[in-house]
């Protein structure tokens, strides 16, 4: 394990307000890094999030709105700051593509690449997609339509300034060769690899002219022309961390970060065009990518365009943070698309959380009471016995298991592995009967089965502390250290009309 980790989510596209998608990403950052904190120590870890603030879609959207671009940003970007706040995100550091920091580091990158002539002055003519922010060929463009989001794309003319891909496709291309575990999971690897080998990458054009395109940020060498959103948004990975010294060598204490995650839509963005900026530039690459899947409604992506978002406070509001957090986290593996619906929210609500969790502490919590007086009976567990035993190793098992799982982004596993715990406690609770252990004035026995429940539920606590630390904290003060604290049901069930 390294003795840092540094891990992003994509900064937001601040058009429009934030939805599921949104705070999947970040949630899932969150976990991780509430994890490593844990595993590493806070001084350890940073975790950066933030808000995309430029482009031809922010500046309509402004013009719609009635404001300045500016404040069109500024409004929406407190959104998101306003959700992460309300959704128990631990981020370190919000950067804004609007700020002198990054303007800062955008500027000196461009006059780098242009002093190294990887940056040129050309004239464009093809077809662009002004709600992608995207340029594209004839024959990518069936139908006279972007072949992202289907909507029509404009015949233009202009000179602008180009950053030499091309130069570097054999290169990435045989980083990505040496390098399987780069881009994450496997299937999106082999996206990126076919369409490297299958196509010949065009220089990317990297700048606007102003008089298209005012908000931007100005080329340092070109007066007349404004940074490409995607070729600004893509810097906020070091420019929030680093800076360039005078002979233009990047300097940071938290790069290469150890994880850069997002939703598969932006995977070519961050798996060609970054790694060729970084690798331009001299800097190392970040250790993984990781592109997780689309939730679904009706089969169809949740998106702003389609106008079938679903907006997160709305969720938290009817079922809890926690709940919400852990049904983003366990209903489907974090690589595949999902399909979200509240009716399973609910089957994961009473199911897992109110069935499962919340009964196991609030009756394990209840016999404390009722047979030690809320004292916790302070007694050496013995792994001899064939059910405690297997509990125990259970519990000695279950932090190589979350590990392992949350090291390849694999939340599910990870929660089925403490759910395991969890399913073996209650099945315990019924195969020992501990009434009949108190009936039959069988206090050792009973001592040692009460302890065993509380020991594991202060493990489960412990463990699911990065997915619901809500859940976790009110867990742990209910235990105390040697007295408990019985409170209400963590989760009350949902009562569902039947049909």
């Amino acid at each position: 394990m390294a003795n840092k980790f540094y891990i992003t989510t994509p900064i937001y596209y601040v058009n429009a307000s934030p939805h599921i998608g949104h705070s999947y990403t970040t949630i899932a950052a969150d976990v991780l890094s509430r994890y490593m904190r844990q595993a590493l120590g806070k001084e350890n870890v940073w975790f950066l999030t933030g808000t995309d603030e430029h482009g031809q879609k922010i500046q309509k959207a402004a013009d719609a709105a009635k404001l300045s671009p500016q404040d069109f940003v500024d409004k929406t970007s407190e959104q998101f700051k306003s959700l992460w706040k309300s959704l128990d995100v631990s981020y370190d550091d919000f950067i804004r593509t609007t700020e002198e920091r990054h303007i800062k580091v955008v500027q000196k990158v461009l006059q780098i690449l242009y002093e190294r002539g990887d940056i040129y002055e050309g004239r464009y003519e093809g077809l662009y997609c002004t709600p992608c922010e995207t340029f594209w060929l004839e024959s990518q463009a069936t139908g006279g339509l972007c072949p992202d989001c289907r909507r029509p794309v404009e015949h233009i003319v202009e000179t602008n300034y180009f950053f030499k891909l091309s130069k570097y496709q054999e290169w990435l291309l045989d980083h990505l060769k040496k390098n399987t575990d780069f881009i994450k999971p496997a299937s999106r690897y082999e996206e990126t690899l076919r369409f490297l080998e299958l196509n010949k990458l065009n220089d990317l054009c990297i700048s606007r002219p102003k008089e298209r395109l005012s908000w931007g940020i100005p080329l340092p060498f070109a007066a007349g022309h404004v940074a490409y959103v995607w070729f600004d948004a893509l810097i906020n990975y070091i420019s929030a961390v680093g800076s360039f010294d005078d002979k233009g060598n990047y300097q940071s204490k938290w790069w290469p970060a150890q994880l850069h995650l997002m939703a598969k839509d932006i995977l070519r963005q961050h798996t060609v065009y970054w790694p060729i900026m970084l690798h331009a530039l001299n800097i190392p690459l970040p250790q993984k990518v990781f592109a997780h899947g689309w939730w679904m409604i009706n089969e169809d992506k949740m998106s702003k365009s389609r106008g079938n978002v679903v907006n997160p406070l709305d969720m938290v509001e009817k079922y809890g943070l926690d709940a919400y957090r852990y049904f983003l986290m366990r209903e489907v593996p974090f690589g595949l698309d999902g399909s979200f619906s509240e009716e399973s929210i609910i089957k994961r609500y009473n199911s897992d959380l109110a069935n499962d969790l919340g009964n196991l502490v609030y009756r394990t919590l209840t016999m404390v009471e009722k047979y030690f007086n809320g004292a916790i009976p302070d007694i050496k567990l013995s792994p001899d016995s064939k059910t405690s035993g297997e509990i125990l190793a259970k519990i000695k098992d279950l932090g190589s298991r979350v590990s392992a799982g949350l090291g390849d982004q694999d939340f599910s596993s990870a929660l089925e592995a403490i759910w395991e715990l969890i399913a073996m406690a209650n099945k315990h609770i019924e195969y020992t009967k501990p009434w009949n252990l108190a009936k039959e004035n069988k206090q050792d026995e009973l001592k040692e089965f009460i302890r065993l429940l509380v020991d594991t539920i202060r493990e489960v606590a412990r463990h699911l502390y990065p997915f619901m630390p809500r859940t976790a904290e009110s867990i742990q003060i209910q235990l105390g250290a040697t007295v408990i604290k019985k409170g209400n049901p963590l989760f009350p069930r949902i009562e569902t009309e039947k049909k």
